[in-house]
């Protein structure tokens, strides 16, 4: 690597962890403002606060979750937190799921087109080493579904290396758009149980 290339190397990730730092701020500043307003708790306040935004709400919200996923600046968990707390477990479960769905297949044809270099910018070399192995296995299509299918798995990053391999576009379609709905309700509802929990201290 020469000197330009690390230095563009530096600048982007001190870019990146700018913008990361701001988007958890941001985070956090909403989530007090939510307490604080009763957003979270008053059926009244979330009305109240939707029509701000009128019919922009969900698809807001769904843009927010398809960006997170291809510039993944923040925890999904919280995105997926805030969808439940502002859209309700029902409509917030749908918006989490059609976003991330949606971010994933781009994630995944991004990939596809820019290879390993997209992966060497996005991702820490460790994350990059510790499934790097897996890519070249034939067994990665079954590796790749079971950890879809779970909550812990770092999605964003396989769904990057799922096209860095020869899967085609529409096995990966099949494997996020059947494996997805679990893991998104288990990380939605258990935050959301956690977050009710916190702020009963408030």
């Amino acid at each position: 690597m020469n000197d330009t290339q690390l230095k563009n190397q530096r600048l982007f990730k001190f870019i990146w962890n700018t913008i990361t730092t701001i988007s958890l701020i941001g985070c956090i500043l909403f989530f007090i403002y939510g307490i604080k307003s009763e957003l979270f708790y008053s059926q009244e306040a979330l009305e109240d606060f939707l029509k701000q935004f009128g019919v922009w709400a969900p698809l807001l919200f769904v843009a927010l979750q398809f960006v997170q996923v291809i510039i993944p600046i923040v925890p999904g968990g919280i995105s997926c937190l805030g969808g439940i707390l502002v859209f309700g477990p029902v409509m917030g479960l749908i918006y989490n799921y059609v976003g991330i769905c949606l971010g994933s297949i781009a994630a995944f044809l991004i990939a596809k087109k820019y290879g390993d270099t997209v992966m060497y910018f996005l991702f820490k070399p460790k994350l990059r080493e510790k499934y790097r192995r897996w890519v070249d296995d034939r067994r990665f299509g079954l590796f790749f579904t079971i950890m879809i299918f779970s909550p812990i798995a770092p999605d964003d990053f396989l769904c990057y290396l799922a096209g860095t391999t020869k899967m085609s576009l529409t096995r990966f379609t099949i494997i996020i758009l059947v494996g997805k709905p679990l893991p998104i309700a288990i990380y939605s509802f258990g935050l959301e149980l956690i977050f009710r929990y916190i702020v009963t201290f408030f």
